[in-house]
């Protein structure tokens, strides 16, 4: 008979090495339907599969000598069966969800590596910044430094690369305090994407939860991504800055059903994801992107919290921004205050001291909506903000709502015993037209991401002042300055949290294009060309010289607020 596994750590999932060997242990279903899961060691050489114990639906074994670098993944035996909501497939070798480290091996393929997280992080210290004195940068890892002439060139688009004193000098210059990073846990480009010779250039497409994007390392792929990430953030803290991360715990990178099974499908597809209760081969879809991680189930709520106490404990991140936060407040379907998710982050000791950000709304009607909902100790991207500055610049009746916004959105906070701070003040972010843009176009320019310009918002609320997109004429060219002045002048002079869109100090365009999650080119990456105004110069005229378009060029009727359109779709909200 062969030997029995050695029995691994069944309390901490993941793969955990102690010096002399490993420790595997990943959760998965197969187990209830007469099922079993095999680790699979891989090497040169090819693989080896290993057997494992269960307790709990805990499958884990412990392996001498494993050491760091090693690959390996998992094969789950079990039925498959769509129809129940069942896809086990033993032929797919599956990555580990608490992978440390995920090395890319092809354009959809990783291979998930033993870790050693080790790292000195000397007298780091977070810089605990209270809300009432945060100004957060919204920045991606690669756009901002891709073409920075003052990063070298081999740490351009990188941890590394945002860590460089050019990088943070510019920051503090500006006066922010925090940077908000767009995703960096690894995501992968959509099959659509690839496709049309794109790729998911923003990342809203999550696959491991714990490891750093490989891409954006310049020490490599194979463990060199997570001390990267240490010393950019240990240099962040070191010129004062805080860290926030934009998470996307609400679906993942596996997609719909008929896509191809990297992870969670494999290990327990009715337990992840929310499934159709009349078709169990169908997910239901609160996310705009075909399938949606199903938050009221405790396994999933593990693995969240895990997640973002790994982010706050070891990688030493000082928040987090959660993408259709609404979503994970679903725990019977419909977005609940009294969610677990919301119960197990307030009394949660490490991540309930962090700072928490909600883009609060999904797509799942008809409570999508949750702006102001979100119970005290969360703060929120607050697009009625948005909405009202932008009206009342383009010169729409919008003065009465503009007092509101400027003291602080009490309508929208004051019945939940919460403050101006809860307001995430902003006029541009990642997912629209920057602030150029927005006083250069009337209209979406996507034509680019390759879906005849139907994908992103309609609703821009920009005005192009009589001429659409780059004009020498000067009395253009000067109302358009003006109107950033103004909109960036309203945004800093108002109660609330600011967030300011990064590149929009620079004058940054991407040429009308209001949805360029796929555009990883000198579309999205910052143009360091253009001298960075003094923070001085950003008061603006009164709103009599600037706030009416030209009559040869009215802007379009104004509508009513609307979520902005999901990558990949033409008729959904996106992150």
């Amino acid at each position: 008979m062969p030997a029995p596994p050695l029995p691994g750590d069944p309390y901490r999932l993941g793969a955990h090495w102690d010096g002399s060997g490993t420790s595997f242990a990943v959760y998965s279903s197969a187990g209830a339907y007469g099922g079993s899961v095999e680790l699979c060691l891989l090497d040169e050489v090819g693989e080896r599969r290993v057997p494992m114990a269960v307790d709990c639906d805990i499958w884990h074994t412990y392996v001498p000598g494993a050491r760091p670098g090693q690959g390996y993944g998992y094969r789950a035996h079990g039925p498959f069966a769509p129809g129940r909501g069942l896809r086990f497939d033993p032929t797919r070798l599956l990555l580990d969800p608490y992978a440390r480290v995920l090395k890319p091996t092809g354009t959809r393929t990783l291979l998930p590596l033993v870790a050693d997280t080790a790292y000195d992080w000397g007298d780091d210290r977070p810089p605990r910044h209270p809300w009432s004195r945060t100004i957060l940068y919204e920045t991606h890892v690669k756009g901002m430094t891709a073409q920075h002439p003052e990063v070298p060139p081999a740490l351009r688009g990188t941890y590394a690369g945002l860590a460089h004193p050019a990088v943070t000098e510019h920051l503090t210059r500006l006066g922010v305090t925090a940077v908000e990073l767009m995703p960096v846990h690894h995501f992968l480009s959509e099959p659509f994407l690839l496709d049309r010779d794109l790729a998911n250039y923003w990342g809203y497409a999550t696959i491991g939860f714990f490891a750093p994007h490989a891409a954006y390392s310049s020490a490599g792929h194979e463990g060199g991504q997570i001390t990267d990430f240490k010393r950019m953030v240990k240099a962040l803290h070191s010129a004062g800055l805080e860290v926030i991360l934009d998470v996307v715990y609400n679906h993942t990178a596996e997609g719909p059903p008929d896509d191809p099974t990297l992870c969670f499908r494999g290990l327990a597809n009715e337990i992840y994801y929310r499934l159709d209760p009349a078709d169990p081969s169908r997910y239901l879809d609160t996310t705009g992107t075909r399938n949606t991680l199903n938050a009221g189930r405790p396994e999933v709520l593990r693995l969240i919290m895990d997640s973002l106490r790994y982010w706050v404990t070891e990688m030493h991140v000082d928040g987090f921004r959660f993408d259709l936060a609404a979503t994970l407040a679903r725990q019977y379907g419909y977005v609940d205050r009294l969610a677990a998710f919301f119960d197990l982050l307030y009394q949660d000791p490490v991540v309930g001291r962090v700072k928490l950000i909600a883009e609060p709304w999904d797509v799942g009607a008809p409570d999508s909506y949750q702006v102001g909902r979100f119970p005290p100790g969360w703060n929120e991207w607050n697009d009625r903000y948005r909405d009202t500055v932008r009206d009342f610049w383009r010169g729409r009746p919008a003065v009465g709502d503009l007092a509101s916004r400027i003291a602080g959105s009490a309508d929208l906070y004051a019945p939940e015993r919460r403050g101006p701070d809860a307001s995430i003040n902003f006029a541009t972010c990642h997912d629209g037209m920057t602030l150029t843009d927005l006083v250069t176009y009337a209209r979406k320019h996507n034509e680019a991401n390759g879906e005849q310009n139907r994908d992103g918002t309609d609703d821009n609320r920009s005005a192009n002042y009589g001429v659409e997109g780059p004009t020498k004429d000067p009395a253009i060219v000067s109302v358009r300055e003006r109107q950033r002045r103004n909109i960036l002048a309203t945004l800093l002079l108002s109660q609330g949290c600011t967030m300011l869109y990064g590149g929009d100090e620079l004058g940054r365009t991407q040429g009308g294009n209001n949805n360029a999650y796929c555009q990883d080119n000198a579309t999205s990456w910052y143009d360091w060309s253009t001298p960075t105004p003094s923070p001085t110069s950003y008061a603006g005229p009164s709103p009599s010289s600037a706030c009416t378009p030209p009559s040869s060029a009215p802007p379009s009727s104004p509508a009513p607020a609307t979520l902005p359109t999901s990558p990949g779709t033409t008729a959904t909200a996106s992150r």
